[in-house]
């Protein structure tokens, strides 16, 4: 079972819609992305993930640190919609259980 959680009332998160490839060749604008969105000073930050086609560890662990760094920050991260193979990859890695998935 997948750990979906709902949208905290009263909040107008930040979307940060990722598309095409996550892997060693977009890591470096990817992370880009991911901080400063974190780093705008918004409260709630959505990843969508719907357009995501693939994911290597190297975007996994992007998706891990992101999840770590708005923790530290006070800024509750969200990530939405992934797709078959993305959601397909999430459980076997187990990663469903920790990363905190918009439903």
């Amino acid at each position: 079972m997948t750990a979906r959680r709902p949208m905290p009332p009263g909040s107008s998160p930040t979307v940060v819609a990722l598309s095409g490839e996550i892997d060693l060749c977009t890591a470096d604008a990817v992370r880009r992305r991911l901080t400063a969105a974190l780093c705008a000073g918004d409260r709630v930050v959505v990843v969508d993930l719907s357009r995501v086609t693939f994911c290597d560890a190297c975007g996994l662990g992007l998706l891990v640190a992101a999840h770590r760094r708005a923790r530290t920050q006070g800024v509750t991260l969200w990530f939405r919609g992934p797709g078959p193979r993305m959601t397909r990859l999430l459980n076997i890695t187990g990663l469903r259980h920790s990363l905190p998935l918009m439903g």
